[in-house]
């Protein structure tokens, strides 16, 4: 493959998608997974697809979409969908847990809606369900490079109210933090890397690459940096593993990242077992 990463520029495109997206997915799946929201990542996924099949919809009738990258109607339909749910969760207080199947129904009957109607899409269901090498473009690179300067700058600025708020949101609240705001900008970042990350794995893994790196750091890590730390190698290892597999194997990469992050699960589980590794517990580490 490296041979050909230097003579074919798709496949230079997929490299760098997926050493950024595998940077990214786990950095802010640490905080999904300490808040209890992975299943968010399911339903703004699937609303993510809801766009982009109303996107390559509309090209069949609109000349502006036509032209226009999927991505970017799919990305702003997930950003919406994010502060839809955290609408849903403010109406239902005693049972927020309703707003994600009440979101994901709605991408999957809008996804079903936009798909049956369509004389045939331009690229291929199977891309936006387990992704594809050969889908990410040069305007899709920028978009993703774009979704990690935003994710990267928000963790960096907003880091101890974010962990804050993660562990323990009650005090936080009390506190004074603007917990609102804050929680709207996680959701917003949250629904950015989603959006971004389904070039690659796909529609319905992407949620495996924002928690099973991160559920094999939790086992062995006893502080909130290193969970972060270690979900980051592991998603680079899946990622970049999995293309590599994938383009050897000629089989969709979603599938081959997942598998590799969970036989990565399985590993730490197994040192655990076999006491190479020791299970702690993840404490706040703010002061």
């Amino acid at each position: 493959m490296i041979t050909d990463l230097f003579t074919y520029s798709f496949l230079r495109y997929a490299f760098i998608a997926a050493v950024v997206i595998g940077f990214t997915a786990p950095l802010i799946g640490s905080f999904v997974v300490v808040r209890r929201m992975s299943l968010i990542a399911d339903a703004l996924s699937h609303m993510t697809l809801a766009g982009i099949s109303f996107s390559l919809f509309l090209g069949q009738y609109i000349l502006l979409f036509s032209d226009l990258n999927p991505l970017y109607l799919g990305t702003l339909v997930s950003v919406l969908a994010a502060l839809g749910l955290n609408w849903l969760r403010g109406k239902y207080v005693h049972f927020q847990e309703l707003s994600i199947p009440i979101m994901m129904s709605a991408g999957m009957g809008l996804s079903a809606i936009f798909i049956s109607l369509s004389r045939g899409f331009s690229i291929d269901l199977s891309t936006l369900l387990f992704g594809s090498i050969s889908a990410v473009s040069l305007s899709d690179i920028w978009m993703i490079l774009v979704v990690a300067g935003i994710t990267l700058l928000v963790i960096i600025v907003f880091y101890k109210p974010l962990l804050f708020l993660s562990f323990d949101e009650e005090q936080a609240k009390v506190s004074g933090l603007p917990s609102t705001m804050l929680h709207v900008l996680f959701m917003f970042v949250v629904a950015l890397v989603i959006a971004v990350s389904m070039r690659i794995v796909g529609t319905l893994l992407v949620s495996s690459l924002i928690t099973l790196p991160v559920a094999a750091a939790l086992r062995f890590t006893n502080s909130f940096k290193q969970t972060i730390l270690w979900s980051i190698v592991f998603g680079e290892v899946a990622t970049i593993g999995g293309l590599v597999l994938a383009y050897e194997l000629d089989v969709a990469p979603g599938g081959v990242i997942v598998l590799l992050a969970v036989i990565i699960l399985a590993v730490v589980m197994l040192a655990e077992r076999l006491g190479l590794a020791r299970k702690k517990e993840v404490r706040y580490e703010g002061n």
